[in-house]
C-alpha cells in the first residue's frame, strides 16, 4: 500500500497571506490602508520615472517597477503591523498577556522572561522585568489595589542587588491612562540609555539570584511564530 503522505506545514508565504486575510477581515481599515501605501509608492516611482526620465517610456516603466516593488514592500509592513497591533488587542487585559510580548519579539539588546518575577496569586497581578541600555524596566499586569505596591517591592529588590541602577515602572491598561500592550516594547525602547552592553550582562546576571514567580499561561488569540513585525536591529 502506498505510503500516506506526511501533512506539510504550510510555508512562510503562506503563513503571512492567512494572517493578512484575518487582519483585513477583523480590521478592514488596514486593507484600505495598505492598498493606499502602495498606491503612494507606485504614483512617487512614476513620478521620479517623468521628473529623471523626461518622455522616455523606457525610463519611466523602470521606476514604475520599482515603485510597484516598493508598494508592495510599504503595504506588507504595513499589514505586519496591523496584525500585530490587532494580536495584542484581542489578548490584552488577560494574566499573561505582557508574557506573550516579552516571549515573542525581544531586541538582542534586551534581557526579558516571559515569566513574572512577582505574581498576586488570588488576582492574577504580576510584575514582569526587563534588563537593557535603558535599565531595568518592571512592567505591571492586573488592576488589583496592590499593584503598585508589588511594584515598589520589586524596585527595592533591584536596587537592593544592583546599588543604583535605573528602574523604571510601567503599569499595562486597556485605556490611555498607562501603557497599553501593543505600544509596550515601543515605549520600552524610547527609554533613555544609561548601561553599556557589559553592564546590562553585568546587571542581568545580578538579578537572577532574585528568581522568578510563578509561570503564567500565554493567553491563546496570539501566535508569535505567525504575527511578527519585521525584525529589529538590535
Amino acid at each position: 500500500m502506498p505510503k500516506e503522505k506526511k501533512n506539510k506545514a504550510p510555508g512562510r508565504f503562506r503563513q503571512l497571506l492567512r494572517v493578512y486575510r484575518i487582519t483585513a477581515k477583523s480590521d478592514p481599515s488596514s486593507a484600505w490602508m495598505a492598498l493606499l501605501g502602495f498606491l503612494i509608492a507606485v504614483g512617487v516611482g512614476l513620478l521620479l520615472g517623468f521628473l529623471f526620465n523626461g518622455g522616455n517610456f523606457w525610463g519611466i516603466l523602470l521606476w514604475g517597477l520599482t515603485g510597484v516593488t516598493s508598494g508592495l514592500l510599504v503595504a506588507m509592513i504595513i499589514m505586519s503591523k496591523r496584525a500585530e497591533r490587532n494580536a495584542y488587542m484581542r489578548i490584552e487585559g488577560q494574566p499573561g498577556a505582557a508574557g506573550a510580548v516579552l516571549d515573542s519579539q525581544i531586541r538582542r539588546s534586551w534581557r526579558a522572561n516571559p515569566m513574572p518575577v512577582a505574581i498576586n496569586g488570588k488576582t492574577k497581578d504580576a510584575v514582569y522585568r526587563m534588563v537593557g541600555p535603558a535599565g531595568v524596566v518592571l512592567i505591571a499586569e492586573g488592576n488589583g489595589a496592590r499593584l503598585n505596591q508589588m511594584l515598589d517591592d520589586e524596585a527595592r529588590k533591584v536596587q537592593r542587588v544592583a546599588p543604583g541602577v535605573t528602574t523604571h515602572k510601567l503599569t499595562l491598561t486597556v485605556d490611555d491612562s498607562g501603557v497599553r500592550l501593543h505600544a509596550l516594547l515601543k515605549t520600552v525602547y524610547k527609554l533613555k540609555k544609561s548601561m553599556t552592553r557589559a553592564e546590562v550582562s553585568a546587571v542581568a546576571n545580578r538579578l537572577t539570584s532574585l528568581g522568578s514567580g510563578a509561570a503564567l499561561p500565554i493567553p491563546k488569540g496570539i501566535d508569535p511564530m505567525k504575527v511578527r513585525a519585521p525584525k529589529r536591529k538590535a
